[in-house]
């Protein structure tokens, strides 16, 4: 017995040792970056950022910095953390710290070096931007949350927000009323949630076969239903969508006012989905339940919670907010239904969980991550034509692999995320 204990030992070492030199060099090779790019190939002169809008009360300069020198000395700080990840243990909170400080010194990076020499990037629109594009990826995040936490494996976020899309979308514009749709696209993505517990839970498939199968399910049926009735009836997809709401008094705050509370009703629901979610998951009876659940569902069940019931609720309230973060990509934003108009988003929510640890407030610093690219990729190539829009377009799935691959690190999933439970 000891000598097996002392060869498992001698197996996870090498693991630990090599997951953290993955990172290290990530954060090696994204410091190389800012500095071999970035810096040697930046535009002569400055890089200037805009802190207010037009029409702002307070009219805050325009901040100009050195565009190549800042590239050379973010590039010296990213290489610097990734010694210091390759050398020195740190804690769980100083991964984490490294981790978004290397982020953040290749963004910015990155804009000081398109920005070289051009007109001032507004940072304000870019964080409005940011929080926006944000907002399926965090409702898709929360949903696989529910769903993970109680040990169920939620592959099939892509299908909740295609399906939440449409019908919103088709809803809205048939009985001329925009809450109509976003009750009817929640409804639609807790529709597929209920089809994922239904089958995952009672009938025990296999989640992520399952998962995908919903996926390619709702694209197909989508794509036919838009073929059939919207093409062909324009007073199916109308293009109505939701006005920006500005709330007098926080809006007119310099910088974060534009940002937080500028917006329109999906991001407000957003933020209530967030905190509730935290709030319940890990302050409240409810929560421990879930997680119990999600980690040793007999040892839950001994105890007279009822597993199988927690889990179909789980399900269901993730696609509920699923759809709803579907019904922004229609309702909230362009108005209108395309096909795929998801486009991967499911999964980069999913990515947003897994980078974000399970939990509700690190998946929403990851999806804003993703969200940040997104945005990154519209405007980027508006203010320094070198960025070609098509390659830009996939800078939020590179981010997605390199994010996952290289800086998510060792991260454990519920014990029981992905077991069925038969109940002895």
């Amino acid at each position: 017995m000891e000598r097996v204990t002392t060869l498992a030992a001698a197996v996870r070492a090498p693991l630990t040792t090599e997951r953290r030199h993955v990172a290290a060099v990530t954060f090696i090779v994204l410091g190389l970056i800012n500095i071999l790019v970035f810096g040697m190939l930046a535009h002569a002169g400055d890089a200037g950022f805009e802190l207010s809008t037009a029409g702002s009360g307070i009219k805050i300069p325009v901040i100009r910095v050195p565009a190549a020198t800042v590239c050379y000395v973010l590039g010296a700080v990213a290489i610097g953390l990734g010694v210091l990840r390759a050398t020195v243990p740190l804690t769980r909170l100083g991964k984490r710290l490294a981790v978004a400080g290397v982020l953040v010194c290749f963004l910015l990076a990155l804009l000081c070096w398109a920005d070289a020499g051009a007109i001032p990037l507004n940072v304000i629109i870019i964080a409005q931007g940011t929080f926006t594009a944000s907002i399926p990826l965090i409702l898709g995040a929360l949903a696989g949350c529910l769903c993970e936490r109680s040990g169920v494996i939620n592959i099939a976020i892509e299908g909740q927000l295609l399906f939440g899309a449409f019908t919103a979308a088709i809803v809205a514009s048939a009985f001329g009323g925009l809450w109509v749709g976003l009750v009817a696209g929640s409804l639609a993505g807790g529709l597929v949630g209920l089809l994922l517990a239904v089958f995952a839970i009672t009938f025990l498939m296999d989640q992520i076969v399952l998962g995908v199968v919903l996926n390619v399910l709702a694209l197909g049926m989508t794509d036919y239903l838009y073929n059939r009735l919207m093409a062909q009836n324009p007073n199916y997809n109308t293009g109505s969508s939701f006005a920006a709401l500005k709330i007098p008094g926080l809006a007119q705050i310099p910088v974060i006012g534009p940002i937080f509370f500028d917006s329109n009703v999906f991001l407000y629901i957003t933020y209530i989905a967030v905190i509730g979610v935290q709030v319940a998951m890990f302050h409240t009876r409810w929560g421990l339940r879930v997680r119990a659940v999600g980690e040793h569902p007999t040892a839950a069940d001994t105890v007279g919670i009822r597993v199988l019931w927690i889990r179909y609720r789980n399900v269901i309230l993730g696609g509920l907010l699923a759809g709803i973060g579907g019904a922004f990509l229609t309702i909230g934003s362009v108005g209108i239904f395309n096909e795929n108009i998801s486009s991967g988003f499911g999964y980069i929510a999913l990515a947003a969980l897994i980078f974000g640890r399970w939990t509700p407030l690190g998946s929403l610093a990851a999806a804003l991550l993703f969200g940040f690219c997104l945005q990154l990729a519209q405007v980027l190539p508006t203010v320094n034509p070198v960025l070609p829009a098509p390659i830009m377009d996939m800078t939020p799935y590179v981010a997605t692999i390199i994010a996952v691959a290289g800086l998510v690190g060792k991260v454990r999933a519920p014990k029981a995320d992905g077991q069925p439970y038969v109940k002895s």
